[in-house]
């Protein structure tokens, strides 16, 4: 399995526009972030977790050529915004398969209108195979997904495990009995926003201390604000074991 960290920013990304923040002016290419999603390589199937508003760029930087699903955390703008530039994979494949909770699918239904209706359809409109997903495990082409469902302020989020890899963003809070999923993991990757608390994302300090908790062999973090202050700095930090993600970071599990 690899896994290819197409944006590890927060909603607006770095640098933000307009800001004069000295992170956002920071000439390091690891503290520019795109909005956050990876791609996730398994058994020659290339699965999308996330599509945000920057993803034809991220597709572009990665030489992506097909794309067999996209799994949806939930419905928010900078995990969703990039769903009509599926077009290309679209002309190419057919319908591209979407995995979301139903209440995700009916947000998509409702932003996107014409990419799921089935009555005079634009033709060039792409189109999808909606598959809702629950809090069980699902099947994938024989890879066994287990969404892990936690809490963003009070949004119901989806992450995932796959073997021995578990990918959460924008969490806040979880459960005792969701976090029995995530034990043993090879690699987790999990958001930190920022060093101030924030009512709906971890800080640094709640992430290392999640982390610290199940105990994973490595960690990555990811949906990082400008906040949370320099990549060289705050990498320097953090324990052996944790490192932060950064835009285009390949990792094999």
């Amino acid at each position: 399995m690899e896994v290819t960290f197409l944006g590890t920013g927060t909603s607006q990304g770095i640098p933000i526009i307009g800001s004069d923040h000295p992170v956002c002016l920071s000439d390091d290419p690891r503290d520019k972030r795109l909005r956050v999603s990876v791609l996730v390589k398994w058994n020659n199937y290339n699965i999308l977790i996330d599509c945000g508003p920057d993803f034809r760029q991220q597709m572009l930087s990665n030489h992506v050529d097909h794309l067999d699903a996209i799994f949806y955390t939930h419905e928010h703008n900078d995990h969703t915004a990039g769903l009509d530039d599926i077009r290309p994979f679209f002309f190419r494949q057919g319908d591209i398969p979407v995995y979301a909770h139903k209440r995700v699918l009916n947000a998509l239904r409702k932003r996107f209108d014409y990419i799921f209706t089935t009555e005079n359809k634009y033709p060039g409109a792409p189109g999808v195979i909606e598959n809702e997903i629950e809090n069980k495990p699902f099947n994938f082409h024989g890879l066994t997904v287990t969404p892990v469902e936690f809490m963003h302020n009070r949004l119901q989020v989806f992450g995932f495990r796959m073997e021995d890899f578990a990918y959460l963003t924008d969490i806040k809070s979880i459960e005792p009995s969701e976090k029995e999923k995530l034990k043993d993991l090879k690699v987790l990757v999990v958001s930190a926003l920022r060093i101030e608390p924030h009512h709906s994302h971890f800080n640094l300090a709640e992430a290392l201390e999640f982390v610290k908790e199940l105990q994973p062999q490595k960690t990555y973090f990811t949906h990082i604000s400008h906040k949370l202050g320099f990549h060289k700095e705050v990498e320097a930090m953090l324990p052996e074991n944790i490192s932060l993600a950064y835009d285009n970071l390949k990792i094999t599990i």
